[in-house]
C-alpha cells in the first residue's frame, strides 16, 4: 500500500546503527516487493529475524482442485461448511478449499480458536469477515477486524487470527499468487487515491503501534510453493517473530470496511467496473453494496444477460436482498460461480419486479477472475444441484 507509515522506534537513517538501551544492535529486515524495485518496509527486530533452529514439513488441508465439467453455473452454500464444533477451528488450518486456480484460491473458514503464526509465502490474502469479530497479531502489529472488514495481509507477513466474542468469525479467504492492491486506474501516478476512487486513504486501518512479543523456539506455518504445487513447512523460530520495536515504509497489513465504499451510480445499470475496490493478477475484487439505484424513468435497475467472455464471475452474498437471484435458493452465505462460456443474468420474474425500484439493500463480494476456476473441496462438499435450472424450471429429468 503506496503510501508511508511509521511507528514505534527507529533510526533517523535507514540502514544506520539502531541501538538497544543496553547498547547492542537492533537487527534491521527490508521486507520488500518485486526484488527491491517496488513498495517496502524496514522492521526492527530485537532478535535475528533468520534464525530458525528446526524446520519440517507441514500438510496442509486439502488443496486439491476439480475441474468445473460440464461446463455449469454453480450454487455453493458455504454456512454448510460449519462445523458444530467451531469453537475447536482456527482461521488457518480449518480453510475449506471453495474455488481455485493458478492466480487465485478462495476458501471458507468458521472459526473460534486462535489459530497458529502463519505466513503465505506465495501472495498477498485478502480476507473477508463475513460476521464476528477477531484480533489478527502482525509482525508489524494489531489490526482488529469485525464483520464487514477486508483485511489485506501482504505476502510473507507473519500473522495469526484470534476470535472474539461468543459467535465464530466467519472468513472469506481470496489468496492470491500476486499482490493485492486498489484498481491503478484509483491512484495518481505517485499512488495516492484520486477524487473519483470510491474510497480513500482515511478509510484504510493500519496497526496503531508495534506489538512486542518475548519467546524462544517458536513454530510459525509457512505456505509456499513446491514442485508438485502447493506445500508447508514448519519453521521454529530460536525468537519470538513479533520483537518488532519500530518499523517504517509502505508495505503493511491494514483494514477496508466494506461500509466506507462509496458507490458509484448513474441514471442507467451500471457495469461490474464501478464497484471494484482491488485487484490483483488476473484477477480483480468487486463490492456490491446498499446503495441508490439508476434513475432514468425507464431504467430497467437489474443487471442485464451477460455472458462472461474472459472471465469466469464468482458472488459471495453477505448481507441485504439481492434481487436479481430471487427464487434461485441463494441467501446469506451463499456463492455463485458464473464460468466463463455461460451466458447468465436475473432469475425469471426479477426484471419486471425491479421497475421503479430506487434503492437495493444488498450486500455481496465478487471476485471476477480471467482463468478458469475449479472446484475445491469445500465447494464441491456444498453444493446445491438444482441450481444451474433454475432459469428454465426444470433440469435434463424433467
Amino acid at each position: 500500500m503506496a503510501f508511508y507509515r511509521s511507528l514505534g522506534s527507529i533510526p533517523p537513517k535507514r540502514h544506520t546503527q539502531h541501538r538497544t538501551p543496553s547498547g547492542a544492535l537492533y537487527y534491521e529486515e527490508l521486507m520488500g516487493e518485486e526484488g527491491f524495485s517496488s513498495d517496502s518496509s524496514l522492521l526492527y527486530h530485537t532478535g535475528v529475524p533468520s534464525a530458525i533452529v528446526d524446520a519440517t514439513g507441514w500438510d496442509l488441508p486439502g488443496q486439491e482442485t476439480t475441474e468445473n465439467r460440464p461446463l455449469m453455473p454453480r450454487h455453493l452454500k458455504l454456512h454448510e461448511l460449519t462445523s458444530n464444533d467451531w469453537k475447536a477451528v482456527d482461521a488457518v488450518t480449518g480453510r475449506r478449499l471453495v474455488l481455485g486456480n493458478g492466480d487465485v484460491r478462495i476458501s471458507y473458514v468458521a472459526a473460534g480458536e486462535a489459530s497458529p503464526l502463519y505466513r503465505n509465502a506465495i501472495g498477498d490474502e485478502c480476507v473477508y469477515v463475513e460476521s464476528g469479530e477477531a484480533t489478527v497479531e502482525t509482525v508489524f502489529g494489531v489490526l482488529p477486524a469485525r464483520q464487514g472488514d477486508y483485511v489485506i495481509l501482504p505476502r510473507a507477513t507473519t500473522h495469526r487470527w484470534i476470535p472474539t466474542g461468543d459467535e465464530p468469525v466467519r472468513l472469506y479467504a481470496i489468496e492470491a499468487n500476486s499482490h493485492i492492491a486498489p484498481p491503478k486506474r484509483y491512484l495518481s501516478r505517485y499512488g495516492q487515491l484520486l477524487e473519483h476512487a470510491p474510497y480513500c486513504e482515511r478509510d484504510l486501518h493500519g496497526p496503531a503501534e508495534p506489538l512486542l512479543a518475548e519467546g524462544t523456539d517458536v513454530e510459525v506455518l509457512v505456505k509456499h510453493r513446491g514442485s508438485r504445487g502447493i506445500t508447508g513447512t514448519r519453521y521454529v523460530y530460536a525468537t519470538h517473530p513479533f520483537d518488532v520495536v519500530g518499523w517504517d515504509g509502505c508495505l503493511y497489513p491494514y483494514t477496508f470496511n466494506i461500509a466506507d465504499f462509496e458507490p458509484i451510480t448513474g441514471r442507467v445499470h451500471q457495469p461490474p467496473p464501478v464497484h471494484q475496490v482491488f485487484e490483483g493478477n488476473n484477477f480483480v475484487v468487486c463490492n456490491f453494496v446498499p446503495r441508490k439505484v439508476d434513475y432514468h424513468p425507464l431504467s430497467i435497475p437489474v443487471p442485464y444477460y451477460h455472458s462472461n467472455v474472459d472471465s469466469d464471475e464468482v458472488m459471495f452474498y453477505c448481507g441485504g436482498n439481492y434481487e436479481a437471484r430471487k427464487g434461485s435458493g441463494i441467501a446469506q452465505g451463499s456463492i455463485s460461480l458464473h464460468p466463463g462460456g455461460h451466458s447468465h443474468g436475473p432469475q425469471p420474474g426479477a426484471v419486471e419486479r425491479s421497475l421503479g425500484a430506487e434503492f437495493f439493500d444488498e450486500l455481496a463480494v465478487m471476485v471476477d477472475t480471467f482463468r478458469p476456476l475449479e472446484l475445491g473441496e469445500g465447494g464441491l462438499a456444498s453444493e446445491d444441484p438444482a441450481y444451474a435450472w433454475t432459469w428454465a424450471g426444470r433440469g435434463p429429468s424433467a
